[in-house]
């Protein structure tokens, strides 16, 4: 349900569920390599969330469900207390700001190196070669041969998003996003050219989309629908990614999320800019819009203008913004006042420490 403004734009009040966004503009997870041992998020992710509690919504970085899940170094887990205990401090401080924020739920599966995972091979539907790299504690090493999970273990994939799920909202979260993009695990099952399988969860569409719909359906158990969403990112070939035929994958996908209540899908699809480009007869935006009845989020080089325009025409109920957010703590008001940007510094994304991740100055500091 929208709450209607005189100009339903970026500005304007949305309704999702039982929250009330203050505007249209959505935080994109962004990995950001800054977590501390074991995978604890550090007291400095506070300053950085509560510096972007005026985005409608944040959702963080990617967060791995189990150690299992991690295929990079210094990312941040919701696997356990103590994970939980250092994320209830950030989501505190956040709601303190009066911001709303997610978390996005994250296994990785073949996209990771033995080196991150106790010398034990990344897991994956089907034991493929991968394309890519690793940066590892011994330096960028390639993605090796990844071993297909047992189908008597896939359940306990189910199970780490469900205690995942659980931590969550242990740490105060205001609901969960589910990582089904970027070439990672659920991903992995989900399209043709990364899943051989010939058990149930391999094979045809159906059972393909198996895994992706029973961990949907666990974390909906843990917080209902309307708190949770899931990230899909259809032209992604990464990693050695493909699928045979993506409209129709994705089109039954989203028609079978639809039916579990999920509160949103979130889409990447590319218009532009360091995120690449999709043209418009490739787009499966519009036809996804119209299956999936509930919170549409699309992301992917929008602005302001291009934003606004997605928004006043319908095309999506919220954009989701990555980069723009990462360099300009506060864009809403930066857009509002159609001020300029900050430039990102690139080579401070992933490198810790406040250089590049909290130093970025407000409109009211310039």
């Amino acid at each position: 349900m929208v709450i209607m403004a005189e100009d339903t734009d970026l500005f304007s009040q949305y309704r999702m569920g039982d929250l009330t966004l203050p505007n249209r503009m959505v935080m994109a997870p962004m990995t950001r390599s800054r977590a501390g041992d074991d995978d604890i998020p550090v007291p400095l992710t506070a300053t950085y969330y509560v510096q972007r509690a005026s985005a409608g919504m944040i959702i963080t970085e990617g967060s791995q469900v189990s150690p299992q899940g991690v295929g990079f170094m210094h990312t941040p887990g919701i696997y356990s207390a103590a994970q939980a205990a250092s994320w209830k401090k950030i989501t505190d401080a956040v709601h303190k700001a009066g911001g709303r924020i997610f978390i996005q739920l994250w296994h990785v599966g073949r996209v990771s190196h033995s080196d991150l995972l106790g010398g034990a091979l990344p897991v994956a539907p089907s034991a493929l070669p991968v394309e890519g790299y690793i940066h590892t504690p011994g330096g960028k090493k390639p993605i090796p041969v990844p071993r297909a999970l047992k189908t008597d273990e896939v359940p306990d994939i189910v199970r780490q998003f469900r205690q995942a799920a659980e931590n969550a909202r242990a740490a105060g979260f205001d609901g969960v996003e589910i990582h089904g993009a970027n070439t990672y695990l659920l991903d992995q099952f989900l399209r043709s050219g990364s899943n051989k399988r010939t058990d149930k969860y391999g094979g045809s569409l159906e059972n393909r989309a198996r895994l992706p719909l029973e961990v949907t359906k666990a974390v909906i158990e843990v917080w209902g629908g309307d708190r949770v969403g899931y990230r899909i990112s259809p032209h992604n070939i990464a990693h050695s990614m493909s699928d045979a035929n993506p409209g129709e994958t994705f089109s039954y996908f989203a028609k079978e999320l639809n039916k579990t209540g999920l509160g949103y899908l979130h889409l990447i699809e590319p218009i532009g800019g360091r995120s690449g480009f999709v043209p418009p007869e490739a787009r499966l935006g519009p036809i996804l819009r119209r299956i999936f009845e509930r919170t549409f989020i699309l992301n992917g080089g929008y602005g302001l203008q291009s934003g606004n325009e997605a928004i006043d025409s319908g095309e999506a109920d919220l954009i989701a913004f990555g980069v723009p957010f990462l360099a300009n703590p506060d864009l809403p008001e930066r857009f509002r006042q159609n001020a300029p940007l900050n430039e990102p510094k690139l080579d401070t994304f992933y490198v810790g420490g406040e250089k590049g991740y909290t130093d970025y100055p407000a409109l009211v500091n310039r």
